[in-house]
């Protein structure tokens, strides 16, 4: 008999069919009957526990790991409205297994035994959700898929976190990784009135800036005529102002090799004009000019042609995109708000109402001192000048002087917004003598919203003097732009490109909405002694949709006929100059120890003073420019996706003594059905060109015509799963679970036509609406010693083999084989023109493998004052093995009959992405009456974010590196009250992303430094 599930009997055989099917067809009328005689509470009733402390929390959390029958880790609340982080992805990374990554200094997302977040379900009260954000293109951007960003809510609205490792039938479809629920408090999960209030400042030792932060909770029950009824409210609001500084490349690329983007250095003719002294002198062809020798004279591109350089020459080394330092402001503003109304008419039936408002503002100010030439053709690398380079034996140009150099400075502003609101209602209730019906209905609708994006960029063309230099400190590289970028006479905004680039006037607003509807209900009955049978469904009606809009593409007046180029700005008003509309960014580099010669100061466009002057943002043609939005100019974001999930599941949960060991668990298959509906829009032609008057004379635009493709499919799949927990000595559990999983495609990737295109750079990008779900095969063991009620020692190892896996790739076919119409073909492309072409497929997928590490335990075997501590430790380790597709296979041409494959696709094999090979978490805390304190440090080994060389400058991929945070908290009770201080990211851990599995070049290196708060909390 299991010694956690009091009650059960010894296996009793002879259950008749009788048996079954009365529960089969009483379980569903019975629950409107009225309830017969308090039955024994069921297992998976709720205790109502009031949590007075950090370590009670844990011991609270350790019952519901012990009691459940899946593999399970659980977070308590440490006491009212109090989560152990003030961030639930940073409270989540304390549990074995699960790693988060950061936007901004916070954790954004999570990633569970290896799998990222697009194979993680969360689930809020119960109701699978989705809550999306925007963040900086470096991290990801805008959310459009299936993940969660756990960003967007206050932890102090919920009381518990399960993550669920371990799937059974009765749980809802959709991840390979794990299950998470988020919990918010209800009335009845306190014995009686609740009431709390909080208040934190916080301050940043980067920005600067206090950062107030409020918690409030009330909650009561009455017993009435009609029987109990709870109410609570819970309201939470922050704001947070930080900094993120740092060092970015985007990317880098070698003209000698395949995919880069700014074809190569010139050595020759009238192109090669140094004016910086040291330079090896030109000649007016590759045959008679000396420079050549050293420089290469490689024609790049996406297919590179002529002579190779050798691994010494400039063209043969790789360089940095866009060489820059930059700073990121963000001002934070999140309100969550919680309701619960509980009504318990018998002692056996409770019905509740759920309600979850929350709102997250993220407003973002991006600002960059870069220069732009290295990674451009036409005027920006062909025309820039090697005066004298250094390699190193990685094959990098890792210093350099350089003439002819197009240097920038961007400013990008962000309103950011997401809106989210979930409603639920839920009956429970048990009937006749075993049996117990739930039944949930709810919806949520999450809105993101980024209303205004806008960047403006003031240039200077064919500077000379300029010099980088890696060779010290690759993260912090030297630079010296031999001119003073705090003057504004240094700068012009240019609305042609006869120089270079012109510069920039980008706006995109965008939108996306997603929406959730949910039925589910769920019946249980135990038939005979020791043996539950469950059964159910849910029906699930899921609904996205988004767009952008953008600025119609224009012929600059020094562009040939029928060039045109998006995003360029106009002429400034006449008597503006630059000094009029720029701002002085300075103090910039704290905390950072830069190199003596790079800038802390620079300017840079002030969006408020170029509003007044230009009306950019009226959406309309004034005498300044054609500041008209159109969703037409960016059709590939306009898209809508349907999809239906049904899902039937029937499950035997069983708890026997089998040869004297309790055995516990359950088996069951649940059948999906899958009904999807995309909408995509795509430009089937532009119109062009298209003759606008305005104020300053006529323009040549052209304008897109709208065109809409709509695919509909249905799949089934049948999922079983089986879950196994013995106990062959007290308290030590062996755990056992199998299951088949699947999680559908991201819904980004489901739209059909294509999504962007680009004339200028021959690339293409488009949906795939025909993508089939990954699958996989789960199996877990696990091992559990609980030698008393606060102490937990386990080892689990896990397997997932990964039947169905989907990856991007990209591969060069002529514009005749993309499937589209002609009449697209702009800029001087024809048929035959290469084109990159950037899609996700199916692809064979891998087996990942790994196993986890966990001790948790207080002190007390230890003299005072020892026995006041407690540690919490944990190990993951995970190994995985995927073929990736680097290059698709390729046939005959297009007509030939029969149509044969003339090369193999291309395979590579890589870790899976976001997977670390190894990650730990450990926790000391101390415990004294009303002093509480403890330290918290979490590890991450380094991981990849990305596998795609042909969409990355032939980088073979793209790596996160690893990661230490240390936070820390300390809190004294006066009665009452408790006075707390934390601190988080104590090392003021930096952010740092390299290219290359070889070469590990930096790609971006920035920090957000060290987080404060100190509160006071108040509880009745």
């Amino acid at each position: 008999m299991s010694q956690v599930t009091k009650g059960r009997k010894a296996l009793k055989l002879g259950a008749s069919t009788g048996a079954i099917a009365m529960a089969l067809a009483v379980a569903g009328a019975a629950a409107a009957q009225t309830a017969p005689a308090p039955a024994p509470i069921d297992d998976s009733t709720v205790e109502e526990v009031v949590v007075t402390g950090f370590r009670a929390s844990l011991a609270n959390a350790l019952d519901v790991k012990r009691r459940e029958n899946d593999l399970v880790d659980v977070i308590k609340a440490q006491d009212i409205a109090d989560f152990p982080d003030l961030n639930l992805a940073e409270s989540l990374q304390r549990v074995p297994g699960v790693s988060i990554d950061r936007d901004g200094g916070e954790g954004r997302t999570i990633t569970v035994r290896g799998l990222g977040p697009d194979f993680t379900v969360v689930r809020l009260n119960g109701l699978e959700a989705l809550a999306t954000t925007g963040g900086k293109d470096s991290s990801g951007g805008a959310n459009r898929g299936r993940q969660f960003d756990f960003s967007i809510f206050a932890s102090e609205l919920f009381n518990s976190v399960t993550v669920r490792k371990s799937t059974s039938a009765s749980n809802e479809e959709g991840s390979l990784g794990a299950i998470i629920d988020l919990q918010a408090s209800r009335p009845f999960d306190f014995s009686g009135p609740a009431l709390s209030m909080g208040a934190k400042v916080g301050w940043n030792d980067l920005s600067r800036k206090k950062d107030p932060r409020f918690t409030f909770l009330a909650s009561n029950r009455w017993d009435t005529g009609i029987g109990e009824i709870g109410a609570l409210i819970s309201v939470a609001y922050a704001e947070r102002k930080t900094l993120e500084e740092g060092s970015s490349t985007g990317r880098w690329e070698n003209p000698s090799v395949a995919f880069n983007s700014s074809t190569a250095f010139p050595c020759f003719g009238a192109a090669y004009d140094p004016q910086t002294s040291g330079f090896t002198p030109g000649g007016p062809t590759a045959a008679t000019s000396p420079a050549c020798a050293t420089i290469g004279t490689v024609t790049g591109g996406t297919t590179p042609t002529g002579t190779l350089p050798t691994a010494s020459q400039a063209n043969g080394l790789w360089h940095p995109r866009i060489p820059r330092y930059g700073r990121l402001q963000y001002d934070q503003k999140r309100l969550g708000v919680t309701g619960s109304l509980q009504w318990r008419p018998t002692e056996n039936s409770t019905l509740s109402l759920d309600a979850l408002v929350a709102e997250f503002t993220n407003n973002r100010d991006e600002t960059y001192l870069e220069v732009i030439s290295f990674s451009r053709s036409g005027q920006g690398l062909p025309q820039t000048d090697v005066v004298n380079f250094q390699p190193d034996d990685k094959g990098h140009l890792i210093k350099g002087t350089f003439d002819d150099v197009d240097a920038r400075v961007e400013y990008r502003h962000d309103d950011l917004k997401t809106e989210f609101n979930q409603f639920t209602l839920t009956y429970d209730t048990k009937f006749g003598d075993a049996g117990h019906l739930n039944v949930v209905y709810g919806q949520s609708r999450a809105i993101q919203d980024n209303p205004v994006q806008t960047t403006f960029s003031f240039d200077r063309y064919n500077s000379d003097g300029y010099s980088y230099d890696y060779s010290a400190n690759d993260k912090l590289p030297a630079f010296n732009y031999g001119f003073d970028p705090t003057n504004p006479a240094n700068f012009e905004y240019r609305p042609t490109s006869d120089k270079g680039d012109a510069s920039l006037l980008r706006l995109r607003p965008s939108k996306a909405v997603n929406t959730f509807k949910t039925f589910r209900a769920d019946v249980d009955y135990e038939i005979i002694d020791g043996f539950k049978l469950r059964y159910g469904g849910d029906y699930k009606e899921y609904g996205f949709s988004s767009s952008e809009q953008r600025l119609y593409s224009r012929r600059l007046a020094n562009s040939p006929t029928g060039t045109y180029t998006a995003e360029a700005g106009f002429t400034l008003p006449a008597g503006v100059t630059v000094a009029d509309v720029s701002r002085l960014i300075t103090g910039f580099g704290r905390g950072l120890d830069l190199p003596a010669s790079v800038p802390t100061s620079w300017i840079a466009p002030d969006l408020d003073k170029l509003k007044k002057a230009i009306g950019y943002d009226c959406n309309c043609i004034n005498a300044n420019g054609d500041f008209r939005l159109s969703v037409l100019n960016q059709l590939g974001a306009l898209r809508a996706i349907t999809e239906k999930d049904t899902a039937f599941y029937i499950q035997g949960d069983f708890d026997y003594n089998i040869f004297n060991i309790p055995v516990r668990g359950n088996f069951g298959v649940r059948q999906v059905k899958t009904e999807q509906a995309a909408l995509g829009h795509y430009n089937v032609k532009s119109v062009a060109p298209v003759v606008v008057a305005t104020p300053f004379g006529n323009l040549e635009e052209t304008v897109p015509t709208d065109a809409v493709q709509t695919v509909t499919r249905e799949y089934t799949n049948t999922l079983p799963a089986l879950n196994i927990s013995a106990q062959p000595m007290e308290n030590f559990f062996i755990r056992f679970a199998a299951a088949k999983v699947m999680t559908r495609p991201q819904l980004q990737n489901l739209t059909p036509g294509f999504t962007a295109m680009s004339q200028g750079s021959q690339t293409l990008t488009r949906g795939n609406p025909d993508l089939n779900p990954m699958l996989a095969n789960n199996l877990d063991l696990s091992f559990e010693w609980y030698p008393d009620k606060e102490t937990l020692l386990s080892a689990g190892f896990f397997q997932k083999d990964i039947k169905s896996y989907i990856q991007q790739t990209a591969e060069v076919m002529p514009w005749s084989e993309t499937g589209l119409p002609d009449s697209l073909l702009t800029n001087g492309n024809t048929t035959a023109t290469p084109f990159t072409v950037t899609t996700n497929i199916n692809s064979p997928g891998g087996k990942l493998k790994g196993f986890e590490l966990s001790a948790q335990r207080p002190f007390t075997f230890l003299p005072a004052p020892f026995d006041k501590f407690g540690a919490i430790l944990n190990y993951t380790h995970v190994k995985s093995d995927i073929d990736y597709i680097i290059k698709s296979p390729t046939y005959s041409a297009a007509g030939v009959v029969p149509r044969v494959q003339t090369a193999p696709a291309v395979l590579v094999t890589q870790p899976l992405v976001n997977l670390s090979p190894d990650a730990w978490n450990a926790t000391l805390y101390y415990e004294n009456g009303p002093f509480k304190a403890r330290i918290s440090g979490s590890y991450r080994d380094a991981y990849l974010i990305q596998v795609a060389p042909s969409a990355t400058n032939n980088n073979d991929v793209r790596i996160k590196e690893k990661t230490f945070n240390l936070d820390s908290q300390v809190s004294y009770e006066l009665g009452k009250f408790t006075v707390t201080l934390e601190a988080i990211n104590l090392t003021d851990q930096e952010d740092s992303k390299v290219d290359d599995s070889t070469r590990m070049s930096s790609e971006e290196f920035v920090h957000y430094g060290r987080q404060y708060y100190l509160g006071v909390k108040y509880k009745f």
